[in-house]
């Protein structure tokens, strides 16, 4: 064992026991077969190194043992919920799970749990079927494995951080068998792999994660508002795991709704938490008072309370539509936010005229509030900083290219207002990277 707990592969060219008839064995025959394994050492590290994906490190993994290896692998991995997903045999794409409780006192079950490696003959006898009953839980793998008598069969634990992470089940048949130094061997490959296939299982697990986080942090689907059309739009930064700090929702009932739309400084879990706090903030804040500025300033009190370093930018547009459809009356103020920009039917484009500082900076702050009137076929778009701060060749995409824009798109209505101002935006860029993008838009509707 090295320092650091793995095994250290050893070359000796006068082990005369390794692999075969020690008579006959030469010592150009044992330098090579200490090649091969030299040779397999490297290419599992080449081609496990950097795999982040768990469904191809593995397929890699099988097919790099069998044939090199072993005439048959079996991959055993141990699943969140604390059951066994199995791997291989003789396709490498076949996958099947098990509980826990099926392998309970078998040879496979004290592997997993000592974490160390146990060596079976298996005779051609039929009773001797049972000893591969112990390592192999699945009946279609272990009908494979029975057809290999008489073999041997080595299961080694894929153990990475300190915790046993699965099994590596290889047989070997027609007596090739598993000398100590290939017990070694094949253990020094077990940790290699132990590794990688750790590594793709938290990456993943991670992306699952932070997928989870980021779906709740938005409504699964916009609410149908009688006498009005809602539309959202959402691209996060990058493929990458980090969590998005822009939200939207929208709630309320009959002819009074809220529509939110924000952006927590930072990403990660830090203003993943920040976020789910501010959106719940905003929604207890309505339940006692549903102007927008006594709902920012409500937010902003609750995330100065909290002592963040972190602060929110926000804006709230209180939407109440006639009966009929044709008008609604909007009330909107914003904390550290763009103000939303309203685009007639007539083709004017106006920017609300209305400010405030971000929520969660100073206490007690009193927001103003502006009020207007939208009509039939106007739209109102809100949106977060990665639309006019989105950088390209000439810098950032900026409020004028925005405003010039979308009087194109006069009764359009809000989802072709927000598909036109994504699809825009990201040919700007062009490729580059850029921060989250968020619109929320809205309209009247008879």
């Amino acid at each position: 064992m090295t320092a650091s707990g793995q095994r250290a592969l050893r070359v000796d060219p006068v082990d005369r026991s390794v692999l075969g008839d020690e008579t006959a064995a030469t010592d150009h025959e044992l330098l090579a077969q200490a090649q091969l394994r030299v040779d397999l050492a490297i290419d599992v590290t080449s081609a496990l190194t950097g795999s982040l994906n768990l469904r191809r490190t593995v397929l890699r993994l099988l097919d790099l043992i069998t044939p090199r290896m072993a005439d048959w692998a079996m991959l055993v991995l141990v699943d969140d919920a604390g059951g066994l997903d199995l791997h291989g045999g003789s396709d490498p794409t076949y996958t099947s799970g098990v509980p826990r409780a099926l392998v309970e006192g078998s040879g496979l079950d004290r592997v997993l749990r000592s974490g160390q490696h146990e060596l079976l003959h298996v005779a051609m006898e039929l009773d001797s079927t049972g000893a591969l009953g112990t390592m192999i839980p699945d009946p279609r793998l272990r009908d494979e494995a029975i057809g290999l008598r008489p073999a041997d069969v080595l299961c080694l634990a894929l153990s990475a951080r300190g915790s046993t992470i699965g099994a590596l089940v290889m047989i070997r048949g027609a007596g090739r068998g598993f000398p100590e130094q290939e017990v070694e061997f094949a253990g020094l490959i077990a940790d290699q792999a132990s590794l990688a296939l750790d590594s793709a299982r938290l990456y993943e697990e991670r992306g699952r994660i932070t997928s989870v986080l980021q779906a709740s942090l938005r409504p699964p689907a916009l609410p149908a508002i009688p006498g009005a059309r809602v539309s959202a739009r959402f691209r996060p930064a990058a493929e990458h795991l980090e969590i998005s700090g822009d939200f939207y929702d929208v709630h309320g009932s009959d002819d009074d709704w809220l529509l939110v739309l924000g952006d927590v400084c930072g990403k990660g879990v830090e203003a993943a938490v920040l976020t789910g706090r501010a959106r719940q903030g905003v929604r207890t804040a309505a339940h006692f008072d549903r102007r927008p500025s006594a709902v920012l300033g409500a937010l902003n009190n609750v995330l100065c309370d909290n002592d963040s370093t972190r602060f929110v930018t926000v804006v709230c547009a209180r939407f109440r539509p006639s009966p009929d459809g044709t008008s609604a009356e909007v009330d909107v103020a914003v904390a550290g936010h763009p103000a939303p920009i309203v685009v007639h039917a007539d083709g004017v484009v106006d920017q609300l005229d209305v400010a405030g500082i971000a929520a969660g900076v100073v206490r007690d702050i009193d927001y103003t509030e502006v009020r207007f009137t939208l009509t039939s076929g106007d739209t109102m778009l809100m949106f977060t900083d990665g639309v006019d701060e989105a950088r390209g060749s000439d810098g950032f995409y900026g409020m004028d290219r925005l405003l010039a824009l979308l009087p194109a798109y006069a009764g359009a209505g809000p989802v072709a207002v927000c598909e036109a101002v994504e699809q825009s935006v990201v040919e700007y860029l062009d490729g580059r990277a850029h921060d989250d993008i968020a619109l929320l838009a809205v309209s009247c509707e008879r």
